[in-house]
């Protein structure tokens, strides 16, 4: 049996010091894959610097529609922003995501992926979503299964070994019609991906025992399996700008305690990225 653990920094691009301690995590800690807000302002040096410092570390891209602006004129994707141009908020998507328009949806997330080819020289190792966004709605997985096949990209599959019909991080009045529409896509897709995810190591989880406890329940399993998480260096910018700040300061310090590389080499189980899928 082959036990493989990806260990995902989302949110790469968001400040300098989100990029930077993903990078640090990366080279000091066991990180091995990033996904990419390409609608930052800063991404595309940051995934520079990326390719350059880290080039042993996954690089994907983190899908938005929930965050900032998006990359294509606002008039072209009117269903997507609000009166100021600007992503709907989360709790405002949730609300309107049966009036978005799917092409406008395909045509944003395409100008995402094509920044990053742009940036970086190479494909997505895989795609995911910030805030879970293409899980929300059967049209807009179809649409980031469409984009992964189009890319030869893997996909974020939330999929949770804690229970076996859970998918991880989704609100609960949307869990049974997701069950429905994604395993019904996955199989007429049938993208690379993990087969389980744990989203669990975050804020208040975000501890060595919660690492622990994921690699202990996935020792001795013949599968990939994904943890999520948000490492990096509480900038000034992130600090004005989001609430989850100095939280990852205390995942990256986490992520990088040698204790937690040997605990995972002691298991058997080999770290990797999407690219080994």
């Amino acid at each position: 049996m082959s036990t493989r653990l990806v260990v995902n920094a989302d949110d790469y691009g968001r400040t300098a010091g989100v990029s930077r301690g993903i990078r640090h995590a990366h080279r000091h800690g066991i990180v091995t894959s990033t996904t990419a807000m390409l609608n930052m302002p800063r991404v595309t040096e940051d995934l520079s610097l990326a390719v350059q410092e880290t080039p042993a570390l996954g690089l994907g891209v983190h899908l938005v529609l929930t965050s900032g602006r998006p990359l294509l004129p606002p008039e072209q994707v009117p269903s997507l922003v609000n009166e100021q141009g600007v992503f709907h908020s989360l709790v405002a998507f949730v609300e309107r995501r049966s009036s978005l328009k799917l092409a406008e949806v395909q045509a944003e997330w395409q100008a995402q992926v094509e920044k990053f080819i742009a940036a970086t020289g190479r494909r997505p190792t895989h795609l995911d979503a910030h805030h879970h966004a293409s899980y929300l709605a059967e049209g807009l997985f179809y649409t980031m299964l469409e984009l992964a096949q189009a890319y030869g990209a893997a996909i974020r599959l939330p999929a949770s070994l804690e229970s076996a019909d859970s998918l991880a991080g989704l609100p609960s009045d949307m869990l049974e019609p997701a069950q429905e529409y994604s395993q019904r896509l996955l199989a007429e897709f049938q993208p690379r991906r993990p087969g389980a995810f744990f989203a669990t190591f975050y804020d208040e989880g975000a501890t060595q025992a919660e690492l622990l406890r994921i690699l202990d329940r996935i020792e001795g399993l013949d599968l990939a399996a994904e943890i999520m998480c948000h490492p990096g260096y509480a900038d000034p910018e992130l600090l004005s700008g989001s609430a989850y700040a100095r939280q990852r300061q205390n995942e990256l310090e986490i992520l990088t305690d040698p204790a937690l590389r040997a605990a995972i080499e002691q298991r058997g189980i080999q770290l990797v990225s999407f690219a080994n899928l």
